[in-house]
C-alpha cells in the first residue's frame, strides 16, 4: 500500500506554547533566536509565532522592542514563513483600532518580516474577518489564512461554521481557511461531522486545524483529522506540547506514520528543538505540558485553563472556594445571557468577572465592572447570538454605561502622530500610541536585546543578577571543578575562568 498523503504542519512552539504553558512571558528574544536555526531545519511550513498581544509582553516584561524580535528571527529561520495571528481590527488594545492604525501595523509587520497572517475574529463575525484579510492583503501580507474560532453552543451547528468557511474561501486574498478551536472542545465524534462540512465549503483551498489539549481530546481529534479533509495539523514541540497547548509534533508524528500516512519533517531536528526546551525549561524553573485528564464540565463553563487556576485563587483568598460550583454555574448563565460569545480573551475574563461578582453579590448584576459594560455596548463587536434582553437593558441604564459609550473610539493616524515627536520611527511611534508611555521608555533605554541564550549558563546569570543587587558585599568567588569567578566593586579585578 502507498503512504497516504502527507500533511503539512505548523510549529506552535514559540507563540501558543509560550502562551498557554507560561503565560506569554515564558521566552525572551535570545531564547527564541538561539534554537531558531533548528527549527528551521524541521520543515514546517510556518512557524506560529506572534501576536499584538505577544509584542506588548515582549515590551513590558522584557523590556525588548518586538520589531527588533521579528527582524532577527526571519534572520535566524531565513526558510520557515513566520506568521501572525490577528484578532480582528485590535492591536494591543482590546477596542476596536482606527482602520489607519490597523493598516499601518500590518504594513509594519511586513515590512519587519511577517509573511503569514491568521486572522480570527472573537466574535466569529465573518464581515470583521474579511475586514481584515483585505487590509492585510493591501499591506503585502503573503499568505492569508481565514480562521473559524470553534465553541461549543446552540448557535454553533456543522450548518453555522460551514456557512462561514464557505464565505471566506470565496475571498481571492483568503489562501486557506483554519478551524481555531482555543478551549480543545473538538470531539472526534463532532470532527467526523463538522471536518467534512468545511472540508466541502473550502474547495481546493488547504484547510487547517488547530486544537489544544486542554481536556485531552486535540490528539485523538488530529490523529483521525488528514482522513476526515485536514491538510494542516498545528503542533508544539514536547516541552510545550499538552496541558492547555497543542499536541507534540512527536506524538502526532508517530500516529500518523502508524496509520500509514506520510510526513515529510526532519524527526532529528525536532528532537533537538525539544532537547532545548527541555533544558530551558528546567533551567528557568519553568513548567512542561503534561497529558490532560478528562473534565466533561468543560463543555458546559469553558473556562481556559490557566484560568481556572486563578479564578479558584481568587475565591480561596476570599474564604469563598466552596462556591466554585456555584461559580461554574453562573458562567454558564451569563454566557447565555451575553449572546454566547466565545469563551477566549477577553470574553472568558468578561463571563467569568461578571459570574463571580454575581455569586458573591446579594443580587445578580448589582455591580457591572467596565470591561463587561463595554461588551454590552458593543465595543468589541456583535455577539453571535442576541443578548437577554432585560440583562442588555439593566447595564444599558447604568450611568457609567452613557460615560462608556460618550468616551472616543481610538483617533486617525494625523491626530495620534500630533502627539509624538515626529523624529520617531513608525515602529516606536505605533507603540507609544497604543501603550503606556513607560513601558516604552524602559525598553528604548534597555537597549538591543540579546542574541542568545545557553541554558547551562542561566544559573550564573541569575547568581550574578542576585549580587548584583547587594549593597553589603565587596567582592564574590565562586568555584566548582573546572570553574572559578570572582567579582569585585569598581576597582577591583574581576572575571576569571579556569
Amino acid at each position: 500500500m502507498s503512504p497516504k498523503k502527507s500533511p503539512q504542519f505548523i510549529d506552535t512552539t514559540l507563540r501558543d506554547g509560550n502562551q498557554s504553558l507560561w503565560g506569554a512571558t515564558g521566552l525572551r528574544t535570545g531564547m527564541m533566536l538561539e534554537i531558531a536555526p533548528v527549527i528551521d531545519q524541521v520543515g514546517y511550513h510556518a512557524i506560529d509565532f506572534s501576536t499584538s498581544t505577544h509584542m506588548a509582553v515582549t515590551v513590558r516584561f522584557h523590556k525588548e522592542d518586538p520589531w527588533e524580535r521579528f527582524r532577527l528571527m526571519k534572520e535566524r529561520a531565513p526558510r520557515t514563513p513566520l506568521s501572525f495571528l490577528s484578532t480582528g481590527m485590535r492591536f494591543i488594545s482590546w477596542e476596536t483600532a482606527h482602520p489607519e492604525l490597523m493598516a499601518l501595523s500590518y504594513q509594519l509587520l511586513v515590512r519587519n518580516g511577517v509573511e503569514r497572517f491568521m486572522v480570527m475574529d472573537p466574535m466569529n463575525s465573518t464581515e470583521a474577518v474579511l475586514e481584515s484579510c483585505r487590509a492585510i492583503h493591501k499591506a503585502g501580507g503573503r499568505e492569508i489564512v481565514g480562521a473559524l474560532v470553534y465553541t461549543v453552543s446552540p448557535f454553533h451547528d456543522d450548518a453555522f461554521f460551514g456557512a462561514m468557511a464557505t464565505r471566506l474561501a470565496a475571498e481571492p486574498c483568503i489562501a486557506r481557511v483554519y478551524l481555531k478551536d482555543p478551549g480543545g472542545l473538538l470531539t472526534p465524534e463532532r470532527a467526523r461531522t463538522l471536518l467534512p462540512v468545511l472540508r466541502a465549503a473550502v474547495g481546493a483551498k488547504p484547510l487547517e486545524l488547530h486544537s489544544h489539549c486542554t481536556i485531552g481530546l486535540a490528539p485523538f481529534t488530529y490523529a483521525i483529522a488528514p482522513e476526515l479533509g485536514v491538510d494542516v495539523l498545528h503542533t508544539a514541540a514536547r516541552p510545550l506540547a499538552n496541558g492547555s497547548s497543542q499536541p507534540s509534533v512527536e506524538n502526532v508524528v508517530a500516529n500518523l506514520q502508524a496509520q500509514g500516512h506520510a510526513v515529510d519533517l526532519d524527526m532529528e531536528a525536532a528532537a533537538r528543538v525539544s532537547t532545548y526546551f527541555a533544558s530551558l525549561a528546567k533551567a528557568q524553573g519553568l513548567p512542561q505540558g503534561v497529558p490532560q485528564e478528562y473534565d466533561v464540565r468543560y463543555f458546559s463553563h469553558q473556562l481556559p485553563g490557566g484560568m481556572l487556576g486563578t479564578m479558584r485563587r481568587q475565591l480561596r483568598e476570599m474564604r469563598q472556594e466552596h462556591r466554585i460550583d456555584e461559580v461554574y454555574q453562573e458562567v454558564e448563565r451569563v454566557r447565555a445571557e451575553l449572546g454566547y460569545p466565545i469563551m477566549v480573551t477577553p470574553f472568558s475574563q468578561v463571563v467569568a468577572t461578571m459570574a463571580v461578582m454575581n455569586v458573591l453579590a446579594p443580587e445578580r448584576y448589582a455591580n457591572v465592572p467596565d470591561e463587561v459594560i463595554r461588551y454590552v455596548i458593543g465595543r468589541f463587536g456583535t455577539p453571535p447570538a442576541p443578548m437577554d434582553g432585560n440583562v442588555r437593558d439593566r447595564i444599558l441604564a447604568l450611568p457609567r454605561a452613557k460615560e462608556l459609550a460618550a468616551q472616543p473610539q481610538m483617533p486617525g493616524l494625523d491626530e495620534l502622530r500630533k502627539r509624538f515627536p515626529a523624529h520617531l520611527s513608525d515602529e516606536e511611534f505605533l507603540l507609544r500610541a497604543v501603550m503606556p508611555a513607560d513601558q516604552v521608555d524602559a525598553m528604548v533605554a534597555a537597549g538591543p536585546c540579546r542574541r542568545g541564550y545557553s541554558p547551562a549558563l542561566a544559573p550564573v546569570e541569575r547568581l550574578l543578577s542576585t549580587v548584583g543587587q547587594r549593597t553589603d558585599l565587596e567582592s564574590v568567588r565562586l568555584e566548582r571543578e573546572g570553574f572559578r569567578l570572582e567579582l569585585a566593586r569598581a576597582g577591583a579585578q574581576a572575571g576569571e575562568a579556569a
